[in-house]
């Protein structure tokens, strides 16, 4: 009879432990989302920031060259 109540607190601890972690992680990835959700990363840059480039000339561009483009570059 004893060994059956140790098996269940065991179980227990287990229960606990697990169902702790499991509300630790949920809180820890609640709190990165909250974090990152007020990031604005397509905001315009700040300081000397400079355009690179226009590949191509969105009005004069054809299918033939833009599918050109598409296999050299990958884009």
């Amino acid at each position: 009879m004893f060994s059956f109540f140790k098996a269940i607190l065991q179980t227990l601890k287990v229960f606990i432990l697990f169902t702790g972690c499991t509300v630790l992680f949920y809180y820890g990835i609640m709190w990165v989302t909250e974090e990152y959700q007020n990031y604005h990363r397509y905001d315009e840059p700040e300081g000397t920031a400079v355009k690179v480039s226009n590949a191509v000339d969105q009005q004069s561009s054809s299918l033939f060259n833009r599918l050109v483009l598409f296999y050299l570059n990958g884009e």
